[in-house]
């Protein structure tokens, strides 16, 4: 079996409708509120000169988010800008009108009053949603697919949030948190992937995930040649790709999306090759927790037809070699503390330059020594045992 699967894009290209979401605009409307977030820092943008050259690139930076707001994890950016919209929207003001210390008001909880959010994670989004809550002073509800951590669970219990791992895969604790939150009394289903009559709340959190994509190219301070971002429902890998093609529009960055191979829905309707989703079933067992979603975000979806260069199916391998790599990086070169699904996008690059199989994809992606390559650690160590598990005893379970 090898390493990875790969696709060119060569999918019909739509109107492009969902493209403005990510605009220069949107994005920074969720930039300036979270700055006004005290726990608020940039995240760093890791140089690995000495790990390029040795792949034989031009230079390869890394976006290192598992310094994001103390949780380990870029999810919170779209969880919390998610939940400030909504609020926003309900007493009909504009976001600009609600920085932190608004939202955080006696006076704007006396207004807005006590709402449930419902959401279901396998960690990281329910993290975010849970803490954005708590420090709301509202209420939340997440649901965790089967094979989900007790470590992740207890990081979501920890934020007053009522939470429970379930006996179902994650599409189907999406359809739970729904139907729960439909019985509730202002019950809000904060979501991060899209379907047909739900699709406002999912566009804000792409939204918020533009902030970390905005800082990473203020950091690099030039275009990037190519970018790498990993995708479970789509929502982080359509954020990064709509944003950077709206930023450079003229002349966009080849972009690659990696999923990981037990849930690769993305993958397969690349290759299916007329434009439509496709759905993956099943446990979806596998390392990556963060990617292990089977059913696309229809918006994200769209983006992905129109300005993703390719689209990579991954094994558990992959992800695994990716995070040694990052954690234990060559002298001089920035090390970068990677969990699971945070590697899988520099594991994915890394295996297409080192390995003999992938030369023909390496010429299709124009893959070289002057490329510059921008990879997005999405987490860090979110689960602490199963990345000791990796890392120090290389087990990949």
């Amino acid at each position: 079996m090898q390493d990875l699967k790969w696709k060119i894009n060569e999918m019909p290209k739509t109107e492009d409708k969902n493209l403005p979401l990510m605009s220069m605009e949107e994005v920074k409307k969720a930039r300036t509120f979270h700055e006004s977030f005290p726990q608020y820092s940039e995240t760093p943008l890791c140089k690995l000169p000495n790990m390029a050259k040795y792949l034989g690139l031009g230079n390869v930076y890394v976006k290192d988010e598992s310094y994001r707001f103390g949780l380990n994890a870029f999810k919170v950016l779209g969880g919390s800008y998610a939940i400030a919209r909504y609020i926003a929207e309900e007493t009909g003001k504009d976001i600009s009108e609600l920085p932190y210390n608004v939202l955080t008001s006696e006076k704007l909880k006396e207004e807005f009053g006590t709402a449930t959010f419902f959401s279901a994670t396998d960690g990281n989004h329910g993290r975010g949603v849970a803490w954005a809550a708590n420090k709301l002073r509202q209420n939340c509800v997440i649901i965790m697919p089967k094979g989900s951590t007790e470590t992740r669970l207890n990081h979501i219990k920890a934020e007053n949030a009522k939470a429970w791992i379930s006996d179902v895969n994650y599409d189907e604790c999406v359809r739970q948190a729904a139907a729960l939150a439909e019985k509730e009394e202002h019950g809000i289903v904060v979501q991060d992937t899209a379907w047909e009559g739900y699709e406002k709340i999912p566009a804000w959190i792409m939204e918020g995930y533009g902030t970390m994509a905005d800082e990473a190219a203020d950091q690099l301070g030039e275009r990037p040649t190519h970018v790498f971002v990993q995708a479970g429902v789509g929502s982080l890998a359509g954020a990064v790709v709509g944003y950077f093609a709206n930023r450079y529009k003229e002349n966009p960055p080849i972009m690659v999306v990696v999923e990981a191979s037990v849930a690769d829905c993305l993958y397969k309707g690349a290759v299916a090759n007329d434009g439509n989703i496709r759905i993956v079933d099943g446990d979806m067992i596998t390392i990556m927790a963060g990617l292990a979603c089977g059913e696309p975000n229809i918006t994200s979806w769209d983006i992905l037809k129109n300005h993703a260069k390719a689209f990579i199916s991954a094994e558990d391998i992959v992800a695994a070699r990716g995070m040694r790599m990052l954690n234990a990086p060559l002298k001089g070169d920035d090390q970068v503390f990677s969990g699971e699904s945070g590697a899988a996008g520099f594991g994915a690059l890394a295996a297409i330059m080192l390995q003999d199989d992938f030369k023909d994809l390496r010429e299709k992606l124009q893959l070289n020594e002057n490329s510059k390559v921008l990879c997005f650690n999405t987490e860090g160590d979110t689960d602490p045992e199963r990345w000791k598990n990796i890392i120090w005893e290389a087990k990949e379970k």
